[in-house]
Order: C-alpha cells, then structure tokens, then sequence
C-alpha cells in the first residue's frame, strides 16, 4: 500500500434515490417493441401529421416505446409508403426541444454521437464538455465506429478536428481516447495496480509540479478492471479525484476526472452530469437531450 498522508473524505452525490434505483447494473429504460410493425407505425405517425396541426401524443407515445433499430426500419418504411423523409417531416412539424429529442432520436446511435462532436467543434469556440462526455465515456469498439462514422458523415478527421480545437495536455488526452485502443484484458495485475498508484503519487502529490504525462498513460491505456485495482491502492491512503482536483485545471481535469467517474461506475458519471445540468437557476436542455437519448438502451 501507499504510505501517503491520510484524507477526509468529501461527501458523495446527491442521486442515491433517483427513481428507487439502484445504479450498479441499471439498463436503459428503452427496450424493443414486441410484435413491432413498421407499417402500422407509418400511418401512425403520418396521421399523427397530417392536416392542420399535430398531435404531438402520437409522436411521443410511438418513438419513445421504439428502440433505436426500430426507428431505423420505421424511417426506411416510411419513406417507402409516403415516398417522404421522416426526419424533414418531423422538422416541418415540431419547434424547440420537442423537435430537438425527436430528432436525437431518430439518429443511429453511433451517427448521434459523431453529429454531437462534430457540432462541439463547429463555428467558432468548441464545446469541451460535450467532448469529454464523449469521449471519455465510449468503448473502444465504440469509438472506432464513431471515428469511422465521423469520416464518412461529415468528410473529415475526428482526431485532426480536435488537435485543431484543443491544445495541450487536454489535446493529448482525447488524442489517446481517440484511438480506440485501451487494453481490455479483464485480469488484474495487483502487482501492477500497486506500481501505477505509487506512479500516480509520485508524478502528482510526490513531486513539485505535476508529470501529466504519467497520468495520461495510466488512465488512457490500462483496462477499466485493472485501473479500479489502482484506484484501490491509491484509495487506501488519498483519493485520485482529490488529486487530481489538485494538481490539475480545466478540461484536462475535467477528462481525467471523466475517466475515474466511469471506471468507478459509468451510471453514476451520467447520473451527477443529469443532477448537474439541472441544478441551479436554468437547465442545460441540450446535455439533458444528449445524455437521456444516447444512454436510454444501455446502463
């Protein structure tokens, strides 16, 4: 174990009876339809359309009881029946936020995620919370499909946009997320875990300065199994996130604090970035869209 100087402990997040849930193991709230119908579904929603008006009712009830898949063959049925593009359809009908989740949802998953990014670093300033979540969230399987994605939809390179709009050691840290390449080995090196803590020590509170190099390597490279081993050892005598906290600023600290959150518990990190976007005077309607559709079919 560390010989590190002991810290009080900081007091946990507020969320503990979000909907009477437990949060370790929790899946998404969206499943397929049984006895799923396209076509039915089609005339539904061109109803739910037609004429003067909409009912906004139908739409809901119809798209939120549909998984992800679904809406995919519903998009693709429908243009075929009315020979119309659903999602202009929809925009043609809907204003604001109602319009804004309609669409969200009818994205491919991994479309939505390379559409997000892409619109953080669109136009002038970039939107580096919405690149950390991201980012620093996703599987490796997942960020390759959204890298891959990001070339197709948009024609341009995911990794030389964001060494475009970041610098840094921020820079480097979503370079390292963007490949795509963490080690997944589920065994634990204890041996190792015990090596990386007291490299994290010594590259942070053990030194003057901070090595953020270290850190990046540790948290960007090591499996999720073997960095919660490290996270132990370290935890045993300091907490990495108070650490961090201190030898850090900005995004940097943002993302790295990102990477712990999610090795600890993924639902947790979305569940305090929710609490988060809603406390206080105002709502951040777009991060409540954005992370309620992209995690509604998975924990």
């Amino acid at each position: 174990m560390l010989s590190l100087p002991s810290a009080s402990p900081q007091p946990t997040l507020p969320i503990a009876g979000l909907a009477g849930l437990s949060l370790n193991g929790m899946q998404g709230t969206i499943k397929p339809a049984v006895n799923f119908n396209a076509q039915n579904d089609a005339e539904t929603l061109r109803k739910a359309m037609k004429g003067l008006g909409t009912n906004e009712q139908a739409l809901t009830d119809i798209v939120i009881n549909r998984s992800n898949v679904q809406r995919q063959s519903l998009k693709l049925t429908f243009k075929t029946m009315y020979g119309k593009d659903l999602i202009k359809e929809v925009r043609s009908e809907l204003t604001g936020n109602f319009e804004e989740i309609m669409i969200a949802l009818f994205m491919p998953t991994t479309y939505y995620d390379a559409w997000s990014l892409n619109k953080a670093m669109k136009g002038a300033g970039t939107n580096e919370k919405v690149l950390i979540e991201i980012l620093c969230s996703r599987t490796n399987e997942e960020i390759r499909e959204i890298v891959r994605c990001y070339k197709v939809e948009f024609n341009r390179n995911l990794e030389k946009d964001i060494c475009s709009d970041t610098s840094g050691h921020f820079k480097r840290l979503l370079t390292s997320m963007c490949q795509g390449n963490r080690d997944e080995d589920q065994n634990v090196d204890m041996s190792k875990a015990m090596t990386d803590a007291q490299k994290l020590y010594s590259a942070g509170e053990g030194k003057l300065g901070t090595d953020e190099s270290s850190f990046n390597l540790i948290l960007a490279v090591r499996s999720f199994p073997q960095l919660r081993a490290t996270l132990d050892e370290y935890l045993s005598q300091r907490d990495l996130m108070n650490t961090i906290d201190r030898e850090f600023s900005g995004s940097i600290k943002e993302g790295m604090k990102a990477i712990v959150q999610c090795v600890r518990s993924r639902p947790t990190f979305f569940a305090e970035k929710l609490w988060k976007a809603m406390k206080g005077a105002g709502t951040s309607d777009s991060t409540l869209i954005r992370i309620v559709v992209s995690r509604s079919e998975v924990c």
